[in-house]
């Protein structure tokens, strides 16, 4: 068996990286010219030339007893808003402390890689099971949960985590490392800092999930994936004031797909947009068969905040159909601003020029919403069902709600409650002062023709 390189850079002469013998006027360079060559500039890590050179070694030299080794790939959860917020230097800085903290405990003979932007990996030679790939992962995730020193103050970060057995995994650097980031994808759909092995059972949801992803996209195509409508009511007398919009989808042959998983799928695989337009414009369709002093809500996702398109989009699609935009309301999340921040305020900016008003969703559960307040010009607030839920048994959430309420009044924001079940909340909203919201407590989402019977029952009411 080969050496296998080790977090230290290492020179490497022409014949163990496959470089063409160079001319007599480069061989005194040649040296660090190659080292250069297979290192990160930023961290002093290998680069993923150097990566792919000793996955590519490895399996050769193991080809006729292919004993397993292990790859792992690590990505940075909430780079980005730091980098933003304390800017590129900060972020080099904490990228530098990172690739120290990963060198000093990879077990022996591993070998640590920057792949690029916040993203790392390392070989593990002599880690042979998933348990042992874990127990490398949950030391890292340790080591890098530790503060980072800016000079002037400290952060924290964590990181999610996908590994890959050889051979199991694959048997090329790019099937590996392909496994490996598949286990990475399903780590960050599970949270912050998690640890996910490549196995059968994460090969099987990623099966499963691109068979939704190619049902889905037919679907839309063709119409099949429907909104479905729930009334936002006065919570003094019930009267409905809008509609929010809510995607629904039942496929021929996998069944009732609930919106948390087609959603999120689109937007990973990049056509949330396409998904987000077919909807808008049957919501926009239907809403037209409605009293016109009813307004109807609908949600952008983060996708569609980052994209300088989105807001001719919304307004092509309401103009086509011919909806005022006075009786439209797009809900967008904290988390969906994050992403690009200055992008989705010039997209609400856009959007409210025309008349469309705009709603911040899930408040309280974000991590600077008081900010977001200040920062951009809401025309509402939704509070979390969340809070709703645990009302009239936590006092937290009570004063979390009453506050929340008092400040709106304050900033002439109009709020809507979320997920009203039974009537002791709906009694504790009023006692608050909320006015108005949502919930199965007035109706579930309904169908178009469901929609257009509720409002006739209402009006005979």
């Amino acid at each position: 068996m080969s050496n296998i390189a080790t977090g230290a850079v290492r020179v490497l002469d022409a014949q163990e990286t496959g470089a063409d013998e160079p001319s007599i006027g480069e061989k005194n360079n040649t040296p660090c010219m190659v080292e250069l060559a297979y290192t990160d500039s930023l961290t002093g890590l290998a680069n993923r030339r150097r990566l792919e050179d000793t996955i590519d070694r490895l399996i050769a030299d193991r080809a006729d007893d292919p004993a397993p080794f292990t790859i792992g790939i690590l990505d940075l959860d909430g780079f980005k808003p730091i980098n933003d917020l304390f800017g590129h230097a900060a972020g080099d800085m904490i990228l530098q402390q990172i690739a120290q903290r990963l060198k000093s405990c990879l077990p022996k003979g591993g070998l640590a890689a920057r792949l690029g932007g916040d993203e790392f990996a390392f070989v593990l030679p002599y880690t042979f099971t998933e348990a042992g790939a874990f127990s490398v992962g949950d030391a890292i995730r340790d080591v890098l949960a530790a503060p980072y020193d800016l000079g002037e103050r400290f952060v924290r970060l964590s990181g999610s985590f996908g590994f890959a057995i050889h051979p199991f995994g694959g048997d090329t650097f790019s099937e590996i490392m392909g496994s490996a980031d598949t286990a990475l994808y399903r780590s960050k759909k599970r949270g912050r800092s998690q640890i996910t092995i490549y196995s059968t059972a994460v090969a099987d949801e990623m099966k499963r999930a691109t068979q939704i992803e190619q049902a889905l996209r037919q679907a839309i195509t063709s119409g099949e994936v429907k909104p479905h409508f729930q009334p936002i009511v006065k919570i003094d007398n019930g009267e409905v004031i809008g509609f929010e919009a809510l995607a629904r989808w039942t496929d021929s042959e996998l069944g009732f797909i609930p919106p948390d998983v087609f959603i999120p799928l689109a937007e990973e695989r990049g056509f949330v947009g396409l998904l987000s337009e077919s909807l808008l414009k049957q919501a926009a369709t239907a809403a037209l068969q409605w009293p016109k002093e009813l307004f109807l809500s609908f949600n952008l996702s983060s996708m569609q905040l980052m994209d300088p398109t989105t807001g001719d989009r919304v307004l092509k699609i309401i103009k086509a159909v011919g909806l005022e935009p006075t009786r439209l309301e797009l809900e967008i999340t904290e988390t969906a601003i994050m992403g690009d921040p200055e992008m989705a305020f010039d997209i609400v900016e856009q959007l409210r020029a025309t008349g469309i008003r705009i709603s911040l969703d899930d408040f309280g559960t974000g991590q600077s919403s008081l900010g977001r307040l200040r920062d951009f010009n809401f025309d509402k607030v939704k509070i979390d069902r969340s809070f709703i839920a645990s009302i009239n048994d936590d006092k937290p959430s009570e004063h979390i709600i009453r506050a929340i309420i008092a400040m709106c009044e304050g900033l002439d924001l109009k709020v809507i409650a979320e997920g009203i079940e039974d009537d002791s909340q709906e009694k504790m909203l009023l006692q608050l002062g909320c006015v108005s919201g949502q919930g199965y407590l007035y109706a579930k989402a309904m169908d178009i023709p469901a929609t257009h019977r509720f409002l006739q029952k209402m009006k005979e009411e």
